[in-house]
């Protein structure tokens, strides 16, 4: 059951060490938010901006991630979409959906970052700053 019905966003360059409760923290330098489990169970759910995880939209008022966030490795398992800031419950999953997500999941990403490491390497932007996905990986490997 889901407790936090609404999630308020919140621009933010840094996650901060401890969420709040109804927070989404939004970090456009890391592609990155986290919030607080909805279903008030109190545990932290992480979802990254990527070409295979998640999509956020911003309209100017209200936040959107795509697809829906399934907790399968918190003991709630609880399972919504953020929708223009709403929160909705979403339906449970069997232990073979989520197998079967977690394949695809798995397919997708190494078909992108297959094609991706096939691709010259670009040090820089024609800014001369690091693109992008060099500096998130860079986040991500800490290297």
């Amino acid at each position: 059951m889901i407790k936090n019905k609404r999630l308020e966003h919140r621009f933010v360059e840094n996650l901060p060490e401890k969420l709040e409760a109804g927070i989404l923290y939004i970090s456009i330098k890391y592609a990155t938010s986290a919030h607080l489990c909805c279903c008030g169970c109190g545990e932290e759910v992480v979802t990254p901006f990527t070409p295979t995880d998640w999509k956020m939209t911003f309209d100017g008022e209200s936040v959107s991630l795509r697809p829906s966030i399934g907790n399968w490795t918190l003991k709630c398992r609880s399972h919504y979409v953020i929708d223009h800031g709403k929160v909705i419950e979403a339906g449970p999953w069997t232990d073979t959906q989520v197998e079967a997500e977690r394949r695809r999941d798995r397919t997708a990403k190494a078909k992108f970052y297959g094609q991706q490491q096939a691709q010259p390497v670009q040090p820089v932007s024609s800014n001369g700053r690091p693109r992008f996905w060099q500096r998130f990986w860079k986040w991500v490997s800490g290297k």
